[in-house]
């Protein structure tokens, strides 16, 4: 039995974490002023220009936290992470340019702190702009792995919603 158990979680251990735990309710409306849900992501918000990242706003909840979770996974490996921002302040609504101070960036995929913006390879993808209500921060430290700040997200969310912009080789 005990071998059985851990043959499970080793089978696990390779696939990438899901950005989208479907246990957690969907009652969050995200929004951003960039572009609409399913709709392409403007260039300057892509490697192709500027790479801005679209400021994400969504609906006022109570919570004691609120995590974002950006991710493509439609990219050639699985999911690649954008950005993850952990432990945003209860009564956010709003994130933009700037990130509050007692706020954590995790690293992305491409093993940066931060935004890295949308570049795929070829085809069209979908990236999946994810913000999570939580029942108490994370407390992961800033520069995490993308790994184990999606764990944390997981394990502390309470509630969720999705934005979905498209960008095209």
């Amino acid at each position: 039995m005990l071998l059985a158990a851990v043959v499970g979680l080793l089978a696990g251990c390779d696939a990438p974490p899901s950005s989208a735990p479907t246990s957690v309710p969907t009652g969050l409306v995200v929004a951003t002023d960039t572009f609409g849900d399913g709709e392409t992501i403007p260039p300057n918000f892509t490697c192709k220009a500027a790479g801005y990242r679209p400021t994400v706003s969504w609906t006022p909840t109570p919570a004691k936290a609120f995590a974002l979770v950006v991710d493509d996974p439609d990219a050639p490996k699985g999911d690649f992470y954008h950005w993850i921002v952990t432990d945003l302040p209860a009564g956010t609504n709003k994130l933009g340019a700037t990130v509050p101070a007692s706020a954590h960036q995790a690293k992305n995929s491409g093993g940066t702190v931060g935004w890295t913006p949308p570049c795929p390879p070829s085809g069209t993808h979908h990236y999946r702009f994810t913000v999570y209500a939580l029942s108490a921060p994370t407390g992961v430290a800033a520069g995490a792995s993308p790994e184990k700040a999606v764990d944390a997200i997981k394990a502390k969310a309470t509630e969720q919603g999705e934005i979905t912009g498209l960008v095209s080789h």
